[in-house]
């Protein structure tokens, strides 16, 4: 794609250099040193402007690696590093928590999505180190049908989970949640009502010997194409 709209350039650029070049020569203009190296200057600033611009690698929604097909939604995220830095959720290029917009907080964040229209409902965390599991049941419990959730751990996820929050977690569609211990970092993409275990999810254990941070795992991250809720 790229050389073919090189290659159309450089035969405009050509056909219009003979042209002004037979011009020249009918109408028997001369065009001096100065004009000449003006000339060319803009010729090679136009032809360096195109290079660069077709040379650029295309942006995607949140920055994923490629674009989603029609009636898809892109998403990228990511769990927190260690204690330090928060997780980030992005979906329809639409940076809906991180650190930077000051809406994260240490345990489980979770971001809710219309699955029909991609628009944003809500964004909490609950705190599962020093909190309370019961404000986090009741919020899985009121989640409508047909929503995407999507979620991330910062810091500790865990420790105050039970078997009733975790349920919850897994009819969204979640594998891994079963087996979310003490400072593992989670991410995940799933859904209310969803029929099939979501394919969105990344899970990495808290593991002395292989952690990247001491006491935490590295970060995972996570993108894909999230598929529109038809009637």
């Amino acid at each position: 794609c790229f050389l073919t709209g090189a290659a159309k350039l450089v035969v405009v650029i050509a056909i219009f250099l003979l042209t002004f070049y037979v011009i020249s020569q009918v109408f028997e203009i001369k065009m001096d040193a100065n004009l000449g190296h003006i000339f060319g200057n803009v010729v090679s600033k136009i032809l360096f402007s195109f290079l660069l611009k077709a040379t650029k690698p295309p942006r995607y929604k949140c920055g994923i690696s490629k674009a989603c097909p029609e009636k898809h939604f892109a998403f990228k995220m990511s769990s927190g590093a260690a204690n330090v830095v928060g997780p980030k959720i992005c979906v329809e290029d639409n940076v809906l928590m991180s650190g930077v917009k000051n809406n994260v907080g240490r345990g489980i964040n979770v971001a809710l999505v219309n699955g029909k229209t991609g628009e944003p409902l809500d964004t909490k965390f609950f705190d599962m180190w020093g909190g309370d599991v019961a404000p986090f049941i009741e919020f899985l419990k009121s989640i409508q049908d047909g929503t995407i959730v999507l979620m991330a751990t910062y810091d500790d996820g865990a420790t105050k989970l039970n078997e009733e929050a975790r349920k919850l977690i897994a009819e969204l569609g979640s594998t891994s949640i079963t087996n979310l211990g003490f400072r593992d970092n989670w991410v995940f993409c799933g859904g209310k009502g969803i029929k099939t275990k979501s394919p969105f999810e990344q899970h990495i254990k808290n593991n002395k010997d292989t952690n990247k941070y001491e006491g935490w795992p590295e970060v995972v991250e996570m993108e894909g194409c999230i598929p529109q809720k038809q009637d």
